[in-house]
């Protein structure tokens, strides 16, 4: 509680001590001030100089022109700031300027350009746990993007999937009740460790499913939510209502731009959980978490923010409906075919702003003069793109078309109102047009013949005076005077009244002048005000029309998105994947579709994939390292996902059976903070691939079982493979260095019919090795790793001493350590301190092999 006895600080108190979590951003003048505790804060986030008040309370500010780049700074890592505003004209207040706070950002609560990505959305996701109507443990989410409006929800049985829902929405911030949370176990156990940082804790009450209930309906304007979808959930709704809650607390303003929860179905997406999105790069590397080297780098050729976002969502979330899936298909492929329909769309869209944001800024009060120019210039484009499209026959691109209204009215008051160079400010005038108003060019034409006045008075009262030397002029103190030098004061006229005395002249005014002054000094004032109110009411005729402006900006961003994907197609030479409700997986000519682009200096190696869920669905893929393995089996698995999403693919032909599932066990990664090891990480997401794969699922496992011992590792790897293709019966990838995996066909006629063996071809040349990158049929018994360090650069005597411990051990025998090949090694090692030999251990003999070893032939005689 922060107290304090000046009027000023008492007003601080009371608004500090209403948003006690936040940071207060308290105006004022032309600096937000802040102070006590929120001031040694800031100055230490923010490089701030802290200084003190002359009563000694610590202070440090920001000016009010460069805030936006320090409140970005604080939402980067997570904290919130209440913005305390003057509200009231400090020229006509009375006792201190009465002061409010007028919003309180957050992380997930941004809408301004300069504080998003262009290409993602800005989620705020609530997370409450519950029961549905079925009386089944669910997880019920709402996530909303204030900056587009959009609002979905969702019920969800499985923990591990709720993390999997977050890795694919990537909330900025995340509201949950912490108790409720904290005595749901399982759900806690998923969800803090997927979060980016921590929950914002709200009450408790936030999440009542009757409020939200009755805060929906009213928010919407409806007598109850079936028409939504909605009326069968339970904790998506409470959660939902949390999410509204926390807008209206932290906005301060009507949001009539959200759009009413849309229920997301799982069975209708392809699922691909954290791990495989992770794995296979889909929308973010693994690197730097950026989009370079990543799915969503090489198909991403959008031409506007909002199809940027619309190519991230599909490709995390790729469709299982088939007829969805063809007819952005038939779309793709009536644009690749027509080159000059996809050109001319491109350059209608080129100049597209974010309408999607422009919307919500425009919705919210906050748009400023310039957003309101480009929501113009945006719709003016609506036209020439649907005339782009007028030749289309396609269904998608047909619906698109109709669907983008240009919203004439809008756009014909915007063009008409303002300029096209209006500034982003709203006080400075210089935002409506000549001719718009007829007041507003009265007050304009008085400020712009003030010179000519100036000139004229100063003629005609030399005139009258007889002072050659008279001048009329103007100080930002003393305002607009008459200057007489001291040598023609008695020539002054009695109506002259003395305003300013210096060393060699006097200054004077007239009652004219002063009449003028009075009525050019609040000219400018005025019109900037009549200025403000113009724009204003220009910003509330487009807000009534927020439902047309969402859904024209939600067509562009669709056919952007499809232009995009006909672009990346046309040129890269893809074609049209076969999808249909089989259980079949082949690919002819297949080619990785980001590692493709990258390669110059040799063509990448194309190479087929057949996986059949109703036969030979597992294939054993073994080999040397750097042949590919890797590459092969995330290309398949891209493929897949790109197929469903939409695209075209990388390939000689595709008939992709419908995925419901991606699963992708690729790479070694430890969670040690939570004291688990890599082996165990491996374990546990293999685990949920073997808990949560069907028969209509793709899995792609690299190494699987390589963290262990030998022997425990081949078991591992060999029952997760028999119960992968006898139980699961998914089809799956597994590329391995475990030889003895490519047996396992040979072990029952089942495991003959369901799993068949591949191998990464090689040429042996003396002592080195060439990598074709070609998968054909057939297992490996060398894994080459021998050659691979020789490319690393290991030492000669290394590779030396390898090559003979690896000949020996596959014999069965223990290589010894003999003193001359101590020295090689040590002659061959530059001097460090405590050089030693590691000893080697081999696997325990067989004890038959040990007592076949004992027998002496010469001194044994037959058995009679």
């Amino acid at each position: 509680m922060v107290e304090a006895a000046t009027p000023v600080m008492r007003q601080y108190a009371r608004w500090k001590n209403a948003h006690p979590g936040a940071l207060l951003f308290f105006r004022m003048g032309d600096f937000y001030e802040l102070f006590h505790e929120d001031a040694k804060e800031a100055s230490r986030l923010l490089d701030l100089t802290l200084t003190s008040r002359g009563d000694g309370i610590p202070m440090a500010g920001v000016p009010v022109r460069a805030a936006q780049t320090y409140l970005r700074r604080l939402m980067d890592i997570g904290r919130s700031v209440a913005v305390c505003e003057q509200i009231e004209d400090p020229k006509q207040a009375k006792g201190i300027v009465d002061r409010a706070v007028v919003r309180v950002l957050t992380p997930g609560t941004l809408t301004e350009d300069g504080d998003l990505d262009r290409a993602r959305n800005n989620y705020l996701l609530a997370v409450a746990p519950g029961r549905d109507a079925r009386g089944r443990d669910v997880t019920g989410l709402a996530w909303v993007d204030l900056s587009t409006g959009a609002f979905e929800v969702a019920e969800i049985a499985d923990p591990a999937q709720v993390a999997d829902e977050l890795a694919r929405i990537e909330p900025s911030e995340v509201l949950v009740a912490r108790m409720r949370l904290d005595a749901a176990a399982p759900l806690a156990a998923a969800v803090l460790p997927a979060l980016r940082g921590e929950p914002r804790d709200v009450p408790e009450w936030w999440f009542d499913e009757a409020e939200a209930r009755r805060a929906l309906r009213e928010h919407f304007g409806v007598a109850d939510l079936g028409g939504f979808g909605l009326d069968d959930l339970g904790p998506a709704l409470a959660a939902a209502g949390a999410a509204l809650q926390y807008l209206g607390e932290t906005q301060r303003t009507a949001l009539p731009h959200l759009r009413p929860p849309r229920v997301r179905e799982a069975s209708s997406h392809l699922l691909i959980d954290r791990v495989t999105l992770r794995c296979l790069e889909v929308v973010a590397n693994q690197r730097d978490g950026g989009r370079e080297g990543t799915l969503l780098s090489v198909v991403d050729r959008s031409r506007t923010a909002m199809g940027a976002r619309l190519l991230r969502a599909w490709l995390a979330a790729p469709l299982r409906a088939i007829d969805a899936i063809r007819a952005r298909h038939d779309a793709v492929e009536e644009l690749v075919a027509n080159r000059e329909v996809r050109e001319a769309v491109r350059a209608a869209l080129d100049t597209v702003q974010d309408l999607e944001r422009l919307t919500a800024r425009v919705a919210t009060e906050r748009a400023s003069p310039r957003d309101l120019v480009a929501l113009a210039k945006s719709l003016a484009q609506v036209t020439p793109l649907r005339d782009a499209l007028a030749p289309c026959a396609t269904a998608l691109l047909r619906e698109a078309a109709l669907r983008a209204d240009p919203v004439e009215e809008v756009r014909a008051e915007i063009a008409r109102t303002l300029r096209d160079d209006a500034p982003i400010v709203t006080n400075e005038g210089g935002i409506v047009r000549e001719g718009r108003d007829a007041d507003l060019d009265a007050l304009r034409g008085l400020a712009s013949d003030a010179q000519r006045y100036l000139a004229d008075l100063q003629a005609r009262e030399i005139a009258r005076t007889g002072i050659p030397t008279l001048r009329v002029g103007f100080t930002s103190v003393f305002g607009y005077y008459i200057e007489v030098t001291r040598a023609q004061v008695a020539k002054v006229p009695d109506d002259y009244q003395r305003r300013q005395t210096l060393k060699n002249v006097e200054r004077y005014v007239t009652p004219e002048l002063k009449e003028w002054e009075a009525k050019l000094l609040t000219a400018d004032e005025r019109a900037r005000a009549l200025e403000q109110r113009i724009f204003v009411a220009t910003r509330e005729a487009a807000a009534r029309e927020v439902r047309r402006l969402q859904q024209t900006a939600a067509a562009l961003a669709e056919i952007d998105a499809l232009a995009s994907l006909a672009e990346v197609a046309a040129d890269r030479g893809w074609t049209r994947p076969e999808v249909d409700d089989g259980a079949r997986l082949e690919i002819r000519q297949g080619r990785h579709p980001v590692l493709e682009v990258g390669r110059t200096e040799e063509p990448f190696v194309p190479n087929d994939a057949d996986l059949d869920g109703g036969g030979r669905a597992v294939g054993i893929l073994t080999g040397p390292n750097m042949a590919g393995k890797s590459t092969y089996i995330r290309q398949v698995a891209l493929l897949a996902v790109l197929a469903q999403a939409g695209s075209f693919v990388p390939a000689a032909s595709a008939r992709i059976g419908v995925v419901d599932r991606v699963f992708a066990r690729v790479g070694a990664s430890d969670d040690l903070s939570r004291g688990r090891s890599t082996f165990m990480v491996e374990m546990m997401e293999t685990a949920n691939i073997l808990h949560h794969a069907t028969d209509r699922s793709l899995i792609v496992l690299d190494e699987v079982g390589r963290g262990t011992s030998t022997y425990d590792g081949v078991a591992l790897a060999w029952a997760i493979t028999e119960h992968l293709a006898l139980v699961v019966r998914a089809r799956t990838l597994f590329a391995t260095h475990y030889h003895e995996l490519t047996a396992l066909p040979e072990t029952s006629p089942e495991l003959a019919a369901r799993v068949r063996t591949l191998r990464v071809a090689v040429r042996e040349w003396g002592d080195r090795v060439v990598f074709l990158h070609r998968i054909e049929d057939g297992g490996t018994d060398r894994s080459y790793g021998v050659h691979v360090a020789r490319l690393a650069g290991l030492p000669p005597a290394v590779l030396d001493r390898a090559t003979s411990v690896l000949a020996r051990l596959e014999e069965g025998r223990t290589p010894p350590v003999t003193s001359e090949v101590q020295a090689a090694i040590v002659a061959e090692t530059p001097p460090r301190a405590a050089t030693r030999q590691l000893p080697l251990f081999a696997p325990p003999a067989h004890p038959v092999l040990a007592e076949l070893r004992a027998l002496d032939p010469e001194r044994t005689t037959p058995r009679r």
